[in-house]
């Protein structure tokens, strides 16, 4: 899938509208679940969290204008982005990592039904080397450009530990791979043409914390509120 996302950006889709397109189609199978044959733009944009001007953008970028009075057909848009994210094809995953996330991750049901199936796992504990996961018995890490190869992976998930993310993703990448998506907490250099994702999830933490701080303010008049402080004085 992030390799067709590069090919979006190259065929001039915004980074920010591809960044969207999964919004759009989460929301969309809401609604197809729910029996919805169309929907209107405005609808559509409140269920995916945006402004129905900037949706409406979006998919026009994607040749869906919608119909005037009708709106968009819900199945066909569905095609239409999942087409657009590569979901129509059998992406092979490979997770690095099986400690806690990274069963978590192989455990996960969604993958699949969004296109995604998970081919490999690969740890570097003799402990966990060996369990059965999902279906998968955890191989070690030192098959790692062998399994690749031998799976089809296309995409890598670096669960790992930070001390060992780099050193991975570089094995990963000198093996042909070039979409990783990093769970670990660290930035990862990579050469150009390497498309990665990173998940971090303290930070999202973090964010949420001062959203939290924020109202808690707002409730009790605390001094967090920017709009009270004084301006800066320079001294």
């Amino acid at each position: 899938m992030i390799r067709r996302l590069s090919q979006a950006r190259e065929r001039g889709i915004p980074e920010a509208t591809v960044a969207r397109l999964p919004l759009y189609l989460r929301a969309l199978n809401g609604m197809a679940e729910r029996g919805l044959a169309t929907v209107s733009s405005e609808d559509l944009a409140v269920a995916a969290g945006v402004n129905s001007a900037k949706l409406r953008k979006d998919l026009s970028h994607l040749g869906s204008y919608g119909t005037r009075g009708v709106g968009y057909d819900v199945e066909y848009l569905i095609y239409q982005i999942s087409r657009e994210l590569g979901l129509t094809q059998d992406w092979a995953v490979a997770i690095v990592g099986v400690g806690n996330l990274g069963r978590a991750l192989a455990n996960y049901g969604g993958f699949v039904s969004r296109g995604f199936r998970v081919a490999a796992l690969l740890d570097a504990d003799p402990e966990v080397v060996g369990d059965h996961i999902a279906g998968l018995n955890v191989e070690h890490i030192d098959e790692l450009e062998a399994v690749i190869k031998r799976r089809g992976v296309s995409i890598v998930v670096l669960a790992t530990p930070a001390a060992a993310a780099q050193q991975v993703a570089d094995r990963v990448i000198a093996a042909g791979v070039t979409s990783i998506l990093n769970f670990a907490p660290v930035v990862l250099a990579v050469p150009e043409g390497v498309d990665i994702r990173k998940v971090d999830l303290s930070i999202e933490l973090q964010i949420l914390a001062f959203h939290e701080q924020r109202k808690t303010d707002r409730m009790t008049g605390g001094p967090a509120m920017a709009e009270e402080w004084p301006e800066a004085v320079d001294l």
